[in-house]
Protein backbone atom coordinates (compact mmCIF):
# COMPACT_ATOMS: atom_id res chain seq x y z
CA UNK A 1 0.00 0.00 0.00
CA UNK A 2 1.65 3.34 -1.21
CA UNK A 3 2.23 5.73 1.69
CA UNK A 4 0.81 9.43 0.79
CA UNK A 5 1.47 12.10 3.35
CA UNK A 6 -0.35 15.46 3.71
CA UNK A 7 0.45 18.57 4.53
CA UNK A 8 -1.33 20.85 6.12
CA UNK A 9 -5.04 19.84 7.64
CA UNK A 10 -7.61 22.47 5.99
CA UNK A 11 -10.00 22.28 2.99
CA UNK A 12 -7.84 21.77 0.59
CA UNK A 13 -5.60 19.23 2.65
CA UNK A 14 -8.69 17.18 4.58
CA UNK A 15 -10.39 17.30 1.43
CA UNK A 16 -7.04 15.06 -0.35
CA UNK A 17 -6.73 12.85 2.63
CA UNK A 18 -10.35 11.63 2.06
CA UNK A 19 -9.98 11.02 -1.54
CA UNK A 20 -6.33 9.23 -0.82
CA UNK A 21 -8.24 6.92 1.67
CA UNK A 22 -10.61 6.14 -0.83
CA UNK A 23 -8.55 5.68 -3.64
CA UNK A 24 -6.50 2.55 -1.00
CA UNK A 25 -3.08 4.84 0.13
CA UNK A 26 -2.13 4.65 3.67
CA UNK A 27 -2.81 8.25 4.75
CA UNK A 28 -1.26 10.93 7.10
CA UNK A 29 -1.81 13.85 7.93
CA UNK A 30 0.20 16.79 9.14
CA UNK A 31 -0.46 20.31 10.04
CA UNK A 32 2.13 22.51 11.55
CA UNK A 33 -0.42 24.55 13.29
CA UNK A 34 -3.79 23.27 15.26
CA UNK A 35 -6.00 21.48 13.41
CA UNK A 36 -9.31 23.43 13.39
CA UNK A 37 -12.76 21.03 15.39
CA UNK A 38 -14.34 20.35 12.32
CA UNK A 39 -11.39 18.71 10.30
CA UNK A 40 -10.33 17.22 13.12
CA UNK A 41 -13.66 15.71 13.47
CA UNK A 42 -13.71 14.44 9.64
CA UNK A 43 -10.26 13.21 9.98
CA UNK A 44 -11.44 11.01 13.06
CA UNK A 45 -14.80 9.97 11.47
CA UNK A 46 -12.33 8.58 8.35
CA UNK A 47 -9.41 6.76 10.15
CA UNK A 48 -7.50 9.12 9.21
CA UNK A 49 -3.98 9.15 10.79
CA UNK A 50 -3.32 12.99 12.07
CA UNK A 51 -0.52 15.42 13.55
CA UNK A 52 -0.87 19.17 15.05
CA UNK A 53 1.84 21.47 16.23
CA UNK A 54 4.60 20.40 14.03
CA UNK A 55 6.06 18.13 11.63
CA UNK A 56 7.65 14.77 12.58
CA UNK A 57 9.93 14.39 9.84
CA UNK A 58 10.79 10.75 10.01
CA UNK A 59 7.20 9.79 9.29
CA UNK A 60 7.21 12.34 6.41
CA UNK A 61 10.06 11.31 4.68
CA UNK A 62 8.93 8.15 4.09
CA UNK A 63 5.95 8.78 2.01
CA UNK A 64 5.80 7.80 -1.46
CA UNK A 65 3.69 10.55 -2.42
CA UNK A 66 3.25 14.16 -0.57
CA UNK A 67 0.44 16.54 -1.37
CA UNK A 68 0.75 20.31 -0.06
CA UNK A 69 -1.46 22.85 1.27
CA UNK A 70 -1.51 26.00 -1.10
CA UNK A 71 -0.44 28.05 1.45
CA UNK A 72 2.72 26.05 2.52
CA UNK A 73 5.88 27.63 0.51
CA UNK A 74 8.55 25.88 -1.27
CA UNK A 75 11.64 27.19 0.71
CA UNK A 76 10.17 25.79 3.64
CA UNK A 77 13.09 22.95 5.47
CA UNK A 78 10.58 19.98 5.47
CA UNK A 79 9.86 20.67 1.68
CA UNK A 80 13.69 20.98 0.51
CA UNK A 81 14.22 17.70 2.90
CA UNK A 82 11.26 16.10 0.76
CA UNK A 83 12.39 17.09 -2.50
CA UNK A 84 15.76 15.97 -2.06
CA UNK A 85 14.67 12.59 -1.39
CA UNK A 86 12.73 12.31 -4.70
CA UNK A 87 9.55 12.19 -2.91
CA UNK A 88 7.35 13.92 -5.58
CA UNK A 89 5.04 16.71 -4.64
CA UNK A 90 1.79 18.62 -5.69
CA UNK A 91 -1.36 20.42 -5.20
CA UNK A 92 -4.34 18.57 -3.95
CA UNK A 93 -5.87 20.19 -7.16
CA UNK A 94 -3.26 17.36 -9.45
CA UNK A 95 -4.34 14.89 -7.12
CA UNK A 96 -7.77 15.29 -7.40
CA UNK A 97 -7.74 15.72 -11.30
CA UNK A 98 -6.31 12.23 -11.66
CA UNK A 99 -9.19 10.95 -10.45
CA UNK A 100 -11.92 12.66 -12.17
CA UNK A 101 -13.27 11.92 -16.07
CA UNK A 102 -14.99 15.80 -15.82
CA UNK A 103 -14.80 18.39 -18.09
CA UNK A 104 -12.47 21.23 -15.98
CA UNK A 105 -12.71 24.65 -16.39
CA UNK A 106 -10.18 26.20 -14.82
CA UNK A 107 -10.11 30.09 -13.96
CA UNK A 108 -6.86 32.04 -12.80
CA UNK A 109 -6.21 36.31 -12.42
CA UNK A 110 -4.73 38.83 -9.96
CA UNK A 111 -8.52 39.56 -9.56
CA UNK A 112 -11.78 38.68 -10.41
CA UNK A 113 -11.08 34.86 -10.23
CA UNK A 114 -13.93 34.00 -7.85
CA UNK A 115 -16.81 36.83 -8.90
CA UNK A 116 -15.96 34.97 -12.89
CA UNK A 117 -15.89 31.27 -11.09
CA UNK A 118 -19.16 32.10 -9.48
CA UNK A 119 -21.11 33.40 -12.10
CA UNK A 120 -19.20 30.54 -15.00
CA UNK A 121 -20.77 28.24 -11.99
CA UNK A 122 -24.22 29.57 -11.88
CA UNK A 123 -24.70 29.86 -15.96
CA UNK A 124 -23.30 26.07 -16.12
CA UNK A 125 -25.98 25.10 -13.25
CA UNK A 126 -29.08 27.48 -14.49
CA UNK A 127 -28.72 25.39 -18.26
CA UNK A 128 -28.82 22.15 -16.38
CA UNK A 129 -25.24 21.08 -16.37
CA UNK A 130 -24.47 18.70 -13.62
CA UNK A 131 -21.92 20.82 -12.45
CA UNK A 132 -19.69 21.08 -9.13
CA UNK A 133 -17.57 24.03 -7.81
CA UNK A 134 -14.31 24.11 -6.36
CA UNK A 135 -10.68 24.91 -5.86
CA UNK A 136 -10.49 28.74 -4.05
CA UNK A 137 -13.82 28.80 -3.62
CA UNK A 138 -16.68 26.15 -2.40
CA UNK A 139 -15.76 22.81 -0.42
CA UNK A 140 -12.29 21.41 -1.83
CA UNK A 141 -12.13 19.63 -5.24
CA UNK A 142 -10.55 16.44 -4.08
CA UNK A 143 -13.52 15.98 -1.61
CA UNK A 144 -15.81 17.05 -4.02
CA UNK A 145 -14.17 14.06 -6.53
CA UNK A 146 -14.15 11.60 -3.80
CA UNK A 147 -18.07 12.16 -3.07
CA UNK A 148 -19.61 13.12 -6.47
CA UNK A 149 -19.48 12.20 -9.98
CA UNK A 150 -20.04 15.57 -11.79
CA UNK A 151 -19.81 15.96 -15.47
CA UNK A 152 -18.33 19.44 -14.81
CA UNK A 153 -16.18 21.49 -12.32
CA UNK A 154 -15.73 24.88 -12.54
CA UNK A 155 -12.17 25.62 -10.86
CA UNK A 156 -11.08 29.19 -9.09
CA UNK A 157 -7.49 28.70 -9.08
CA UNK A 158 -4.73 30.38 -7.26
CA UNK A 159 -1.31 30.91 -8.41
CA UNK A 160 0.17 28.68 -5.26
CA UNK A 161 -2.47 25.83 -6.02
CA UNK A 162 -1.05 26.41 -9.73
CA UNK A 163 2.50 25.75 -8.45
CA UNK A 164 1.87 22.40 -7.81
CA UNK A 165 0.77 20.82 -10.70
CA UNK A 166 1.94 18.30 -13.03
CA UNK A 167 -0.37 16.64 -15.53
CA UNK A 168 -3.51 18.78 -14.78
CA UNK A 169 -5.15 19.19 -17.68
CA UNK A 170 -8.40 22.00 -17.76
CA UNK A 171 -10.68 21.52 -21.29
CA UNK A 172 -11.18 25.41 -20.87
CA UNK A 173 -9.06 28.09 -18.96
CA UNK A 174 -9.18 31.64 -18.36
CA UNK A 175 -6.83 34.13 -17.43
CA UNK A 176 -8.09 37.77 -16.68
CA UNK A 177 -5.50 39.61 -15.89
CA UNK A 178 -1.77 39.69 -14.63
CA UNK A 179 -0.77 42.56 -12.59
CA UNK A 180 1.99 42.32 -9.08
CA UNK A 181 0.57 39.97 -6.37
CA UNK A 182 2.00 37.77 -4.00
CA UNK A 183 5.53 38.95 -4.86
CA UNK A 184 6.90 38.12 -1.14
CA UNK A 185 6.10 34.01 -2.50
CA UNK A 186 8.17 34.40 -5.84
CA UNK A 187 11.30 36.18 -5.13
CA UNK A 188 10.05 39.17 -5.61
CA UNK A 189 10.45 38.27 -9.34
CA UNK A 190 7.03 39.48 -11.29
CA UNK A 191 8.16 37.13 -14.26
CA UNK A 192 8.16 33.94 -11.80
CA UNK A 193 4.45 34.99 -10.71
CA UNK A 194 3.57 35.59 -14.33
CA UNK A 195 5.16 31.52 -15.51
CA UNK A 196 3.11 30.50 -12.65
CA UNK A 197 -0.54 31.63 -13.79
CA UNK A 198 0.39 30.63 -17.69
CA UNK A 199 1.06 27.29 -15.98
CA UNK A 200 -2.62 26.90 -16.15
CA UNK A 201 -2.51 26.01 -20.00
CA UNK A 202 0.90 23.30 -19.70
CA UNK A 203 -0.75 20.92 -20.80
CA UNK A 204 -3.65 21.80 -22.74
CA UNK A 205 -3.92 21.02 -26.63
CA UNK A 206 -4.88 22.04 -29.84
CA UNK A 207 -8.58 20.54 -28.75
CA UNK A 208 -8.37 22.91 -25.78
CA UNK A 209 -9.09 26.17 -24.56
CA UNK A 210 -7.99 29.57 -23.41
CA UNK A 211 -9.85 32.48 -23.06
CA UNK A 212 -7.78 36.12 -22.08
CA UNK A 213 -7.68 39.37 -21.79
CA UNK A 214 -6.23 41.36 -25.22
CA UNK A 215 -5.74 44.21 -22.88
CA UNK A 216 -3.52 43.40 -20.28
CA UNK A 217 -0.33 44.15 -21.35
CA UNK A 218 1.66 41.03 -19.31
CA UNK A 219 -0.29 38.47 -20.70
CA UNK A 220 0.17 39.91 -24.24
CA UNK A 221 3.61 40.13 -24.34
CA UNK A 222 4.01 36.87 -23.16
CA UNK A 223 1.68 35.17 -25.56
CA UNK A 224 4.08 36.84 -28.73
CA UNK A 225 6.90 35.33 -26.65
CA UNK A 226 5.45 32.15 -26.02
CA UNK A 227 3.52 30.24 -29.08
CA UNK A 228 0.83 27.61 -27.87
CA UNK A 229 -1.28 25.13 -29.18
CA UNK A 230 -4.54 25.48 -27.65
CA UNK A 231 -7.24 27.36 -28.99
CA UNK A 232 -7.62 31.34 -28.04
CA UNK A 233 -10.36 33.31 -26.89
CA UNK A 234 -9.71 36.90 -26.03
CA UNK A 235 -12.37 39.39 -25.09
CA UNK A 236 -11.81 43.68 -25.01
CA UNK A 237 -13.54 46.62 -23.99
CA UNK A 238 -12.52 48.27 -27.13
CA UNK A 239 -13.37 45.71 -30.15
CA UNK A 240 -14.54 42.76 -31.36
CA UNK A 241 -11.50 40.67 -31.76
CA UNK A 242 -11.72 38.04 -34.36
CA UNK A 243 -12.27 35.07 -32.37
CA UNK A 244 -13.50 36.22 -29.28
CA UNK A 245 -16.10 38.78 -27.71
CA UNK A 246 -16.08 42.54 -27.17
CA UNK A 247 -18.16 45.60 -26.84
CA UNK A 248 -20.48 47.16 -29.82
CA UNK A 249 -22.99 49.68 -29.25
CA UNK A 250 -23.38 48.61 -25.59
CA UNK A 251 -23.88 45.04 -26.43
CA UNK A 252 -22.24 42.12 -25.23
CA UNK A 253 -21.12 41.17 -28.92
CA UNK A 254 -19.66 37.31 -29.28
CA UNK A 255 -17.58 36.20 -32.80
CA UNK A 256 -16.95 32.42 -30.76
CA UNK A 257 -19.99 30.57 -32.64
CA UNK A 258 -21.18 33.91 -35.33
CA UNK A 259 -21.16 37.47 -34.58
CA UNK A 260 -24.01 38.24 -32.15
CA UNK A 261 -25.54 40.25 -29.50
CA UNK A 262 -25.62 38.52 -25.97
CA UNK A 263 -27.46 41.37 -24.23
CA UNK A 264 -27.21 45.04 -23.40
CA UNK A 265 -24.43 45.63 -21.01
CA UNK A 266 -27.19 47.73 -18.72
CA UNK A 267 -28.73 44.41 -18.63
CA UNK A 268 -26.10 42.86 -16.24
CA UNK A 269 -26.44 42.36 -12.89
CA UNK A 270 -22.44 43.37 -12.17
CA UNK A 271 -21.16 47.17 -12.54
CA UNK A 272 -18.28 48.21 -13.35
CA UNK A 273 -15.68 47.72 -16.47
CA UNK A 274 -14.08 45.13 -14.64
CA UNK A 275 -17.05 43.05 -13.70
CA UNK A 276 -17.65 43.68 -17.57
CA UNK A 277 -14.69 41.96 -18.56
CA UNK A 278 -15.54 38.84 -15.64
CA UNK A 279 -19.58 38.56 -17.80
CA UNK A 280 -17.11 38.66 -20.90
CA UNK A 281 -15.30 35.61 -19.67
CA UNK A 282 -17.99 33.58 -18.21
CA UNK A 283 -20.21 33.63 -21.33
CA UNK A 284 -17.21 32.91 -23.49
CA UNK A 285 -16.92 29.42 -21.54
CA UNK A 286 -20.73 29.18 -21.59
CA UNK A 287 -20.34 29.51 -25.45
CA UNK A 288 -17.99 27.42 -26.00
CA UNK A 289 -20.36 24.31 -24.06
CA UNK A 290 -22.71 25.34 -26.07
CA UNK A 291 -25.14 26.94 -23.93
CA UNK A 292 -28.34 28.89 -25.16
CA UNK A 293 -27.71 32.36 -25.52
CA UNK A 294 -31.33 32.81 -23.45
CA UNK A 295 -30.00 30.64 -20.65
CA UNK A 296 -26.41 32.35 -20.69
CA UNK A 297 -28.70 36.22 -20.45
CA UNK A 298 -31.11 35.63 -17.71
CA UNK A 299 -27.96 34.11 -15.99
CA UNK A 300 -26.12 37.27 -16.48
CA UNK A 301 -29.55 39.43 -15.36
CA UNK A 302 -29.81 36.66 -12.36
CA UNK A 303 -25.72 36.76 -10.85
CA UNK A 304 -25.75 38.30 -6.93
CA UNK A 305 -22.14 39.12 -7.01
CA UNK A 306 -19.32 37.79 -4.13
CA UNK A 307 -19.29 38.71 -0.50
CA UNK A 308 -17.22 41.07 0.49
CA UNK A 309 -16.36 42.05 -3.00
CA UNK A 310 -17.56 45.82 -3.48
CA UNK A 311 -20.62 44.35 -1.20
CA UNK A 312 -22.84 47.21 -0.14
CA UNK A 313 -23.43 46.84 3.58
CA UNK A 314 -26.19 50.05 5.08
CA UNK A 315 -26.61 53.71 4.43
CA UNK A 316 -26.57 55.74 7.32
CA UNK A 317 -27.02 59.30 7.41
CA UNK A 318 -26.69 59.50 3.75
CA UNK A 319 -23.37 57.60 3.80
CA UNK A 320 -23.07 54.32 1.83
CA UNK A 321 -20.48 51.69 3.23
CA UNK A 322 -19.37 49.44 1.37
CA UNK A 323 -17.59 46.13 2.29
CA UNK A 324 -14.17 45.18 -0.68
CA UNK A 325 -12.24 43.50 1.99
CA UNK A 326 -11.49 40.85 -0.67
CA UNK A 327 -9.19 43.46 -2.60
CA UNK A 328 -6.01 42.28 -0.78
CA UNK A 329 -3.95 43.78 -3.68
CA UNK A 330 -3.08 47.18 -5.42
CA UNK A 331 -5.04 46.34 -8.62
CA UNK A 332 -8.14 44.98 -7.04
CA UNK A 333 -8.36 48.47 -5.23
CA UNK A 334 -7.92 49.98 -7.87
CA UNK A 335 -10.80 49.03 -9.77
CA UNK A 336 -12.38 49.71 -6.09
CA UNK A 337 -12.01 53.15 -6.38
CA UNK A 338 -12.54 53.61 -10.22
CA UNK A 339 -15.91 53.07 -9.77
CA UNK A 340 -16.62 54.89 -6.82
CA UNK A 341 -18.68 58.48 -7.69
CA UNK A 342 -19.03 59.76 -4.72
CA UNK A 343 -16.41 61.32 -2.28
CA UNK A 344 -14.39 58.16 -0.59
CA UNK A 345 -13.70 57.79 2.87
CA UNK A 346 -10.97 55.29 2.40
CA UNK A 347 -10.13 52.23 4.70
CA UNK A 348 -6.86 50.81 3.65
CA UNK A 349 -4.44 48.55 4.96
CA UNK A 350 -3.13 45.69 6.26
CA UNK A 351 0.11 42.81 5.87
CA UNK A 352 1.80 44.52 2.51
CA UNK A 353 2.88 41.41 -0.13
CA UNK A 354 5.61 43.86 -2.13
CA UNK A 355 3.04 46.47 -3.12
CA UNK A 356 3.34 49.54 -5.04
CA UNK A 357 0.58 52.11 -4.36
CA UNK A 358 1.97 55.00 -6.74
CA UNK A 359 -0.55 53.66 -9.54
CA UNK A 360 -3.94 54.54 -6.89
CA UNK A 361 -2.07 58.09 -6.92
CA UNK A 362 -4.18 59.50 -9.77
CA UNK A 363 -7.26 58.05 -8.57
CA UNK A 364 -6.51 59.06 -4.42
CA UNK A 365 -6.60 62.47 -5.83
CA UNK A 366 -9.38 62.43 -7.61
CA UNK A 367 -11.64 60.31 -5.64
CA UNK A 368 -10.68 60.31 -1.95
CA UNK A 369 -11.17 63.07 0.70
CA UNK A 370 -9.79 61.04 3.67
CA UNK A 371 -7.90 58.10 4.82
CA UNK A 372 -8.32 55.31 7.41
CA UNK A 373 -5.15 53.65 7.94
CA UNK A 374 -6.00 50.07 9.27
CA UNK A 375 -2.64 47.77 10.15
CA UNK A 376 -0.03 47.29 12.39
CA UNK A 377 2.41 49.28 9.69
CA UNK A 378 1.13 52.11 7.86
CA UNK A 379 4.76 53.71 7.16
CA UNK A 380 4.17 52.91 3.37
CA UNK A 381 0.83 54.31 2.78
CA UNK A 382 1.31 57.31 4.98
CA UNK A 383 4.48 58.03 2.83
CA UNK A 384 2.57 57.50 -0.70
CA UNK A 385 -0.86 59.13 0.19
CA UNK A 386 -0.13 61.42 3.25
CA UNK A 387 0.35 64.68 1.24
CA UNK A 388 -2.13 63.88 -1.00
CA UNK A 389 -5.31 63.75 1.18
CA UNK A 390 -6.63 66.39 3.81
CA UNK A 391 -7.14 63.84 6.49
CA UNK A 392 -5.22 60.40 7.36
CA UNK A 393 -5.50 58.79 10.60
CA UNK A 394 -4.26 55.40 11.57
CA UNK A 395 -6.32 52.93 13.62
CA UNK A 396 -5.57 49.11 14.70
CA UNK A 397 -9.13 47.58 15.36
CA UNK A 398 -11.75 47.30 13.07
CA UNK A 399 -14.43 49.37 15.62
CA UNK A 400 -12.20 52.17 15.54
CA UNK A 401 -11.34 52.43 11.73
CA UNK A 402 -15.30 52.39 11.35
CA UNK A 403 -16.26 54.84 13.97
CA UNK A 404 -12.82 57.14 12.35
CA UNK A 405 -14.55 56.97 9.01
CA UNK A 406 -18.16 58.07 10.43
CA UNK A 407 -16.75 60.84 11.54
CA UNK A 408 -14.83 61.56 8.65
CA UNK A 409 -17.66 61.30 6.20
CA UNK A 410 -20.42 64.04 5.46
CA UNK A 411 -24.18 63.33 3.58
CA UNK A 412 -23.26 61.94 -0.14
CA UNK A 413 -19.86 60.32 0.82
CA UNK A 414 -18.98 56.54 0.62
CA UNK A 415 -16.79 54.63 3.59
CA UNK A 416 -15.25 52.20 1.13
CA UNK A 417 -13.35 49.24 3.16
CA UNK A 418 -10.40 47.98 0.23
CA UNK A 419 -7.44 46.88 2.41
CA UNK A 420 -5.14 46.40 -0.75
CA UNK A 421 -3.66 44.12 1.69
CA UNK A 422 -3.62 40.60 2.82
CA UNK A 423 -5.56 40.83 6.33
CA UNK A 424 -2.86 38.54 8.58
CA UNK A 425 -1.82 41.16 10.94
CA UNK A 426 -5.30 42.03 12.70
CA UNK A 427 -7.53 39.10 11.29
CA UNK A 428 -8.00 35.27 10.51
CA UNK A 429 -8.47 35.95 6.89
CA UNK A 430 -10.01 39.03 4.43
CA UNK A 431 -13.36 36.89 5.60
CA UNK A 432 -13.47 37.69 9.32
CA UNK A 433 -12.19 41.24 7.92
CA UNK A 434 -15.35 42.24 6.06
CA UNK A 435 -17.28 40.74 8.67
CA UNK A 436 -15.97 42.77 11.38
CA UNK A 437 -16.52 45.47 9.17
CA UNK A 438 -20.45 44.50 8.47
CA UNK A 439 -20.35 43.80 12.11
CA UNK A 440 -19.05 47.18 13.09
CA UNK A 441 -21.09 49.35 10.39
CA UNK A 442 -24.80 47.69 12.00
CA UNK A 443 -23.34 48.73 15.60
CA UNK A 444 -22.91 52.72 14.56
Amino acid sequence: MKKLIVLGAGESGVGAAILAKKKGFEVFVSENGKIKNKYNEVLINHEIGREEGGHTESKILDADLVVKSPGIPDNLLIIQKIKEKGIPVISEIEFASRYTNATIVGITGSNGKTTTTLLTYHILKNAGLHVGLAGNVGNSFAWQVAEHEYEYYVLELSSFQLDGIVDFHPHITVLLNITPDHLDRYENRFENYVHSKFSITKNQTGSDYFIYDEENKTIATYLNEHPMKVQKIAFSLNRIPENGIGIEDNNIVSNINKTEPIMSIQALSLEGNHNLKNAMAATAIAQILRIQKTSIRESLASFQGVEHRLEKVLKINHVMYINDSKATNVNSTYYALQSMTTPVVWIVGGTDKGNNYEELIPLVYEKVKAIVCLGIDNEKLIKTFGNIVPSMVETESMRDAVHVAYRLSERGDTVLLSPACASFDLFENYEDRGRQFKEAVRNL
